[in-house]
């Protein structure tokens, strides 16, 4: 998952500084008044994120993997657990 968050924020730093370059060269407009690093930082979020959409789905995908694995395990160990303690439960009820 790491891996997927730097790859995300690489793509909207390479957009935030082509935004940058198109903004201060004057082909995209530039922001109002002393917002204009916002304006850049919104227009790049804009861009890079149907980039990273269709860029990085294989990533995405073996992310989402790595972290439905990790959720089975651990709905596994809570089944597992609370099977053991119905278990010891029963034993208990059947003793007395």
């Amino acid at each position: 998952m790491l891996r997927y968050t730097l790859m995300r924020l690489g793509v909207f730093a390479g957009c935030f500084l082509v935004v940058w370059g198109l903004v201060y060269s004057g082909i995209v407009p530039r922001g109002l008044g002393g917002s204009n690093l916002l304006w850049v930082a919104l227009l790049a979020l804009v861009v890079s994120a149907p980039l990273s959409f269709v860029l990085l789905r294989k990533e995405r995908d073996r992310a989402s993997e790595k972290v439905v694995a990790k959720v089975d395990n651990v709905k596994a160990s809570l089944e597992r657990n609370r099977t053991q303690e119905d278990g010891a439960d029963d034993a208990t009820r059947t003793a007395q």
